[in-house]
């Protein structure tokens, strides 16, 4: 399984002559939809692809047949008469590529890790370094002492959003083809050596780690061998607070995230409690009282230099709520931004310049419609303010505190000055009033709290991922699962947020959201993008079920609790990762958005979530399909038919279950391969 997404090291025994008419599956554009000037052969290897209707590849003299789609073919579910693919990371499907004369041909595909967290990984100075290892803010490895005499390193199964990426004029030592860049971020690791049982006791209490790799790209092959690995420094943005997914900017710098904001105001409502805050700050800066919860909570930005190194900033003009996941849009000013919260908005925003997220406008949807799962339900934009980062900035490290910005109280003053809202899925009773002239304070500071104050739908449940189809104009998001605030009657439920679906369906749904311009805001003011959302409904809604005979509580051949998404303007293709404990092993699918054709692509190992999910059309025009997953063996009840089987695999695999890996998918035993 050594070969990059849809390559095979058997292009290099071909005929120059053949070589010279490799395939190209993708364009060198990302935006460049399939067919058309995609002329090529596709080539057969080690095995060979199957030519599903017989079809020879194209001589030099003949000209070639173009590509007219490619899609993917379902892997089954695997279950207990295979236990070990079970408990692995495991692909069985694979990749069927038709062309316009009427041939095509069928790629079996696999995984590629780069490494395991917790392995020893070249550092490019001779030394080496552990994958996913955490360090307090001056850098130095945070040690795990809970186990005398086997003191090590804390390091990470959580590795989450990852961007794959090109430098120009990158050169880096050991790299023999072409250089190219990864960023990988580590959400949380879950326990320390002392625990026998995982229970992510460990969950925001460590700084969240983020490094570059740097990677050698075969030319002939494709491949991408792990060279250098570099941790990036976060002082300057004072570490950061459980990066979960990411995404890659048009402009090649990787947008991460801050998710469950620690709740300045320590009442409890939606954010991290205040023991996990202390935690976390004795261990960045050994002061349980140092770190401050308006630091965090933002978009942190890594910017990947020739070198293999990195450099990062936080935005903190974006809003602070729950990240999970951002998508900027093509114009390279509007961004998209889901919340990884219960009573969660739909945030965006605007900023002033192209390739700067230095100073904008932030937004909050408000549907106008009933949006339920069988509407099409309109919305507008409420404007919550404009501000630079650096302003925001400035109050942070001024000292501004949550009672200098708002007065919030959790009984009722029975003043009409305050406004009831809801925080948190249980209906958490809450009154907030903005003190005078901290409205922009409010915004980017207590977003949650203005947000709902200001009328906007703070409805979603867990609003996780988002991407963007550009040749449609349509912008996918996730309800992780459809209860509490979204469903009419439930716990946090608010009529006029116009979000009512009528039942729960904890499997979730993606949500699709058609994108405009010439848009106005609630106020009647222009809103400056052509890539505004304006009505929305749902796209692929999961199935619950009776538990089966494997333990599944969602349907198996449908989604369950989507989570990292992205969509592939080439292949025509959301892929969507899941983090559900609903099926006893998440999976990762893609969806045909013209065929409406969901496939099963990967199942990661029992108790893992699929993460860092990536889709990348062309890097030296070559396709790459990223996936991690994290915590494995991370068992809950719906694997209760299953742990005692899977539990010792598990732990062999996955050192003990303190490890998880970072990796792509590739092609098998066939060549998918490319020329400019």
């Amino acid at each position: 399984m050594d070969r990059v997404s849809f390559s095979t090291e058997s292009s290099a025994q071909m005929p120059s002559s053949q070589r010279r008419s490799l395939l190209k599956l993708l364009a060198g554009t990302p935006m460049l939809p399939l067919g058309g000037t995609l002329a090529a052969t596709v080539l057969a290897g080690c095995g060979g692809g199957d030519d599903s209707n017989g079809a020879a590849p194209a001589s030099p003299s003949t000209p070639a047949a173009t590509m007219t789609s490619a899609s993917f073919v379902s892997m089954a579910a695997p279950d207990l008469t295979t236990p070990n693919a079970m408990a692995t990371c495991t692909v069985g499907s694979q990749l069927k590529v038709s062309f316009s004369d009427g041939s095509s041909r069928t790629f079996k595909l696999g995984y590629q890790p780069f490494f395991l967290t917790g392995d020893k990984v070249p550092d490019g100075n001779g030394g080496t370094l552990i994958a996913g290892g955490i360090y307090d803010i001056n850098n130095r490895p945070l040690m795990d002492t809970s186990v005398p005499g086997k003191e090590r390193q804390f390091f990470s199964d959580c590795p989450d959003g990852t961007s794959l990426l090109t430098v120009p004029n990158a050169k880096v030592p050991g790299v023999k083809g072409n250089p190219v860049f990864a960023v990988v971020q580590f959400e949380y690791t879950d326990t320390n050596l002392a625990n026998t049982d995982k229970t992510d006791q460990l969950w925001a209490e460590l700084p969240s780690p983020i490094a570059v790799l740097t990677l050698d790209q075969d030319p002939t092959t494709g491949k991408l061998s792990l060279v250098k690995y570099h941790n990036v420094d976060t002082t300057s943005v004072h570490g950061l607070w459980v990066t979960c997914g990411a995404s890659l900017s048009p402009w090649g710098t990787h947008l991460s995230s801050e998710e469950y904001e620690p709740d300045a105001f320590r009442q409890g409502l939606g954010g991290a409690t205040t023991v996990k805050l202390d935690r976390y700050s004795a261990n960045l800066y050994g002061d349980a009282s140092k770190a401050n919860p308006y630091h965090y909570g933002h978009i942190p930005e890594v910017t990947v230099n020739p070198d293999g190194t990195g450099s990062i900033k936080k935005h903190y003009c974006m809003g602070r709520f729950s990240h999970e996941l951002i998508q900027m849009m093509p114009d390279e000013r509007t961004a998209l931004m889901g919340d990884d919260a219960t009573n969660g908005g739909w945030f965006m925003f605007v900023a002033d310049k192209a390739r700067d997220l230095s100073s904008g406008t932030l937004y909050v949807a408000h549907w106008t419609e009933k949006f339920t799962d069988t509407s099409t339900a309109a919305m507008q934009w409420i404007k919550l303010g404009s501000a630079t980062s650096a302003e925001i900035e400035a109050m942070i490290n001024g000292g501004i505190k949550p009672t200098d910005i708002m007065d919030s109280v959790t009984t009722d003053p029975n003043d009409s000055s305050y406004t009831r809202i809801v925080l948190n899925k249980d209906n958490t009773k809450c009154w907030v009033r903005v003190k005078p002239g901290m409205e922009k304070a409010a915004a980017f500071l207590e977003t949650h709290r203005y947000a709902a104050l200001k009328g906007g739908s703070l409805a979603l449940t867990k609003s996780e991922g988002v991407t963007v189809n550009v040749r449609d104009k349509v912008a996918y998001s996730v309800a992780s699962s459809i209860r509490d605030s979204m469903v009419v009657g439930a716990a946090g439920y608010v009529e006029s947020h116009n979000v009512a679906f009528p039942k729960r369906v904890n499997a979730g749904a993606i949500l699709a959201h058609d994108l405009t311009g010439g848009q106005k805001d609630t106020a009647g003011n222009a809103i400056n993008s052509d890539w505004v959302p304006k009505q929305s409904r749902v796209l692929l809604m999961g199935e619950d079920i009776p538990a089966d005979l494997l333990g599944n509580t969602a349907n198996p051949e449908k989604i369950a609790s989507p989570d990292n998404i992205k969509f592939s303007e080439g292949m025509r293709t959301l892929f969507i990762g899941e983090d559900t404990t609903d099926h006893v092993n998440n999976f990762l699918w893609a969806y045909n958005v013209d065929t409406k054709q969901l496939s099963r692509v990967l199942s990661t190992p029992s108790g893992a979530e699929s993460t860092g999910l990536h889709a990348v059309d062309s890097i030296n025009g070559w396709t790459y399909i990223m996936s991690n997953f994290q915590h494995a063996g991370d068992w809950q009840s719906v694997h209760s038919k299953v742990k005692d089987t899977l539990d010792p695999i598990v732990r062999k695999n996955y050192n003990d279950r303190f490890s998880a890996a970072v990796g792509y998918l590739t092609a098998t035993d066939a060549a998918i391969s490319f020329r400019a």
